[in-house]
Protein backbone atom coordinates (compact mmCIF):
# COMPACT_ATOMS: atom_id res chain seq x y z
CA UNK A 1 0.00 0.00 0.00
CA UNK A 2 0.91 3.68 -1.03
CA UNK A 3 -1.20 5.67 1.24
CA UNK A 4 0.25 6.09 4.51
CA UNK A 5 -1.25 8.79 5.99
CA UNK A 6 -4.22 11.25 4.45
CA UNK A 7 -3.87 14.56 4.73
CA UNK A 8 -5.47 17.11 7.07
CA UNK A 9 -8.85 18.19 6.71
CA UNK A 10 -10.27 21.34 7.13
CA UNK A 11 -14.46 21.97 8.79
CA UNK A 12 -16.97 23.18 6.57
CA UNK A 13 -14.28 22.79 3.45
CA UNK A 14 -14.05 20.18 0.73
CA UNK A 15 -11.72 17.52 1.32
CA UNK A 16 -8.89 16.57 -0.95
CA UNK A 17 -6.72 18.10 -4.10
CA UNK A 18 -6.85 21.76 -5.18
CA UNK A 19 -7.85 20.69 -8.82
CA UNK A 20 -9.79 17.78 -7.50
CA UNK A 21 -12.68 17.18 -5.21
CA UNK A 22 -11.67 14.45 -2.76
CA UNK A 23 -8.78 12.86 -1.92
CA UNK A 24 -7.51 9.92 -4.08
CA UNK A 25 -6.34 6.56 -1.90
CA UNK A 26 -3.07 5.07 -3.92
CA UNK A 27 -1.80 0.84 -3.58
CA UNK A 28 0.58 -0.85 -5.39
CA UNK A 29 1.93 -4.58 -6.12
CA UNK A 30 -1.29 -6.19 -7.40
CA UNK A 31 -3.51 -5.54 -10.23
CA UNK A 32 -5.71 -2.28 -10.81
CA UNK A 33 -8.40 -0.84 -10.22
CA UNK A 34 -8.42 -1.27 -6.38
CA UNK A 35 -11.47 -1.22 -4.33
CA UNK A 36 -11.13 0.46 -1.02
CA UNK A 37 -13.94 -0.06 2.17
CA UNK A 38 -13.45 0.70 6.07
CA UNK A 39 -13.59 -1.85 8.38
CA UNK A 40 -13.10 -0.46 11.73
CA UNK A 41 -13.77 3.12 13.12
CA UNK A 42 -15.77 5.68 11.11
CA UNK A 43 -14.54 9.14 8.62
CA UNK A 44 -15.47 12.62 10.13
CA UNK A 45 -19.44 12.92 9.47
CA UNK A 46 -19.65 14.56 6.12
CA UNK A 47 -17.04 12.56 4.40
CA UNK A 48 -17.50 9.51 1.99
CA UNK A 49 -15.22 6.68 1.11
CA UNK A 50 -16.08 6.66 -2.57
CA UNK A 51 -13.95 3.24 -3.86
CA UNK A 52 -10.79 4.80 -4.16
CA UNK A 53 -11.58 8.48 -3.05
CA UNK A 54 -12.31 10.09 0.44
CA UNK A 55 -14.79 12.82 -0.78
CA UNK A 56 -17.00 15.23 1.07
CA UNK A 57 -17.35 18.58 3.49
CA UNK A 58 -16.14 17.12 7.25
CA UNK A 59 -18.47 19.32 9.56
CA UNK A 60 -16.87 17.90 12.87
CA UNK A 61 -13.73 18.22 14.09
CA UNK A 62 -11.15 16.01 16.18
CA UNK A 63 -8.87 13.21 15.11
CA UNK A 64 -10.48 10.55 12.96
CA UNK A 65 -9.12 6.57 13.29
CA UNK A 66 -9.80 4.13 11.48
CA UNK A 67 -9.05 1.33 9.79
CA UNK A 68 -8.87 0.79 5.28
CA UNK A 69 -9.44 -2.78 3.86
CA UNK A 70 -7.85 -2.37 -0.23
CA UNK A 71 -9.10 -5.25 -2.42
CA UNK A 72 -7.42 -5.11 -5.81
CA UNK A 73 -8.88 -6.51 -9.31
CA UNK A 74 -7.29 -10.00 -9.35
CA UNK A 75 -9.13 -13.53 -8.70
CA UNK A 76 -8.80 -14.03 -5.83
CA UNK A 77 -8.20 -10.42 -4.99
CA UNK A 78 -5.12 -9.80 -2.69
CA UNK A 79 -6.36 -8.39 0.51
CA UNK A 80 -4.39 -5.58 2.48
CA UNK A 81 -5.20 -3.16 5.61
CA UNK A 82 -4.22 -0.13 6.86
CA UNK A 83 -4.95 2.12 10.41
CA UNK A 84 -4.96 5.46 9.12
CA UNK A 85 -5.51 8.84 10.90
CA UNK A 86 -7.44 11.45 9.73
CA UNK A 87 -7.05 14.82 11.83
CA UNK A 88 -9.12 17.60 10.83
CA UNK A 89 -7.53 21.28 11.99
CA UNK A 90 -7.92 23.75 14.88
CA UNK A 91 -10.73 25.85 13.39
CA UNK A 92 -9.84 28.66 15.14
CA UNK A 93 -6.78 30.26 16.59
CA UNK A 94 -4.85 33.16 18.14
CA UNK A 95 -1.30 33.84 19.11
CA UNK A 96 1.26 36.18 19.46
CA UNK A 97 2.67 37.83 16.35
CA UNK A 98 4.58 40.03 18.48
CA UNK A 99 4.22 39.76 22.69
CA UNK A 100 2.63 43.15 24.36
CA UNK A 101 5.59 44.77 26.04
CA UNK A 102 6.26 48.51 27.07
CA UNK A 103 7.58 50.89 24.50
CA UNK A 104 8.19 54.18 26.53
CA UNK A 105 4.72 55.19 28.24
CA UNK A 106 2.86 52.56 25.60
CA UNK A 107 1.98 48.99 25.56
CA UNK A 108 2.62 47.97 22.18
CA UNK A 109 1.91 44.14 20.38
CA UNK A 110 0.10 42.38 18.02
CA UNK A 111 -1.46 38.35 17.57
CA UNK A 112 -2.26 36.58 14.85
CA UNK A 113 -5.51 34.81 14.19
CA UNK A 114 -6.36 31.60 11.62
CA UNK A 115 -9.62 30.77 10.36
CA UNK A 116 -8.69 27.41 9.18
CA UNK A 117 -12.36 26.19 7.90
CA UNK A 118 -15.21 27.17 4.64
CA UNK A 119 -16.51 29.18 6.71
CA UNK A 120 -16.45 33.03 7.84
CA UNK A 121 -16.55 34.33 11.12
CA UNK A 122 -17.80 37.26 12.76
CA UNK A 123 -14.89 37.97 15.06
CA UNK A 124 -14.43 40.27 18.29
CA UNK A 125 -10.80 41.28 19.35
CA UNK A 126 -10.56 42.86 22.88
CA UNK A 127 -7.15 43.73 24.48
CA UNK A 128 -7.48 45.45 27.83
CA UNK A 129 -4.52 46.04 30.24
CA UNK A 130 -5.42 45.59 34.07
CA UNK A 131 -3.04 46.95 36.31
CA UNK A 132 -2.88 46.29 40.26
CA UNK A 133 -5.77 47.66 41.40
CA UNK A 134 -7.84 45.43 38.83
CA UNK A 135 -8.80 48.75 37.06
CA UNK A 136 -9.13 47.50 33.00
CA UNK A 137 -8.08 49.56 30.27
CA UNK A 138 -9.17 48.88 26.66
CA UNK A 139 -5.80 49.04 24.32
CA UNK A 140 -7.08 47.21 21.75
CA UNK A 141 -10.43 46.70 19.83
CA UNK A 142 -11.77 45.03 16.32
CA UNK A 143 -15.03 43.48 15.30
CA UNK A 144 -14.68 42.44 11.48
CA UNK A 145 -16.02 39.61 9.67
CA UNK A 146 -12.73 36.77 9.66
CA UNK A 147 -12.96 35.37 6.03
CA UNK A 148 -12.97 31.31 5.39
CA UNK A 149 -9.46 29.63 4.64
CA UNK A 150 -7.63 32.90 6.17
CA UNK A 151 -4.16 32.18 7.73
CA UNK A 152 -1.69 34.65 10.45
CA UNK A 153 -3.83 37.78 10.06
CA UNK A 154 -1.95 40.40 12.49
CA UNK A 155 -4.00 42.37 14.82
CA UNK A 156 -1.47 44.99 16.37
CA UNK A 157 -3.00 46.70 19.33
CA UNK A 158 -1.43 49.41 21.62
CA UNK A 159 -2.17 52.72 23.56
CA UNK A 160 -0.21 55.14 25.83
CA UNK A 161 -0.98 54.04 29.41
CA UNK A 162 -0.29 56.06 33.06
CA UNK A 163 2.46 54.85 34.82
CA UNK A 164 1.98 51.24 36.93
CA UNK A 165 1.97 47.76 36.46
CA UNK A 166 -0.26 45.83 33.63
CA UNK A 167 -1.36 42.88 32.67
CA UNK A 168 -2.52 42.22 29.25
CA UNK A 169 -5.67 40.28 28.46
CA UNK A 170 -6.21 39.44 25.00
CA UNK A 171 -9.67 37.92 24.22
CA UNK A 172 -10.74 36.87 20.65
CA UNK A 173 -14.45 35.40 20.10
CA UNK A 174 -14.82 33.76 16.08
CA UNK A 175 -19.29 33.35 15.74
CA UNK A 176 -19.88 30.90 12.88
CA UNK A 177 -23.53 32.29 12.45
CA UNK A 178 -24.66 29.12 10.02
CA UNK A 179 -23.49 26.43 12.93
CA UNK A 180 -23.96 28.64 15.60
CA UNK A 181 -20.50 27.54 17.17
CA UNK A 182 -18.22 29.85 19.01
CA UNK A 183 -14.46 29.68 19.15
CA UNK A 184 -13.03 31.34 21.78
CA UNK A 185 -8.95 32.50 22.74
CA UNK A 186 -7.49 33.74 25.06
CA UNK A 187 -3.52 35.33 25.33
CA UNK A 188 -2.42 37.01 28.69
CA UNK A 189 0.86 38.73 29.19
CA UNK A 190 3.17 38.67 32.58
CA UNK A 191 3.34 41.93 34.31
CA UNK A 192 4.58 44.87 32.02
CA UNK A 193 5.69 47.88 34.30
CA UNK A 194 5.79 51.23 32.89
CA UNK A 195 7.74 53.70 34.66
CA UNK A 196 7.34 57.51 35.68
CA UNK A 197 7.45 59.17 32.73
CA UNK A 198 9.88 62.44 32.63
Amino acid sequence: MVTKELPPASLWSYYGARNEFGFRLQAKGGVAPYHWRVIKGALPHGLRLEDDKIAGIPDESGNFQFILDVRDSNNPPAEAQKGVVMPIETPFSAEWDRKAQVNGQRIDGSIKVSNRTGRNFDLTFIVLAVNDIGRATAIGYQHFPLGKNTRDLPLPFGDTLSSGDYRVNVDVVAEEPISNRIFRARLVTGKQTIAQGP
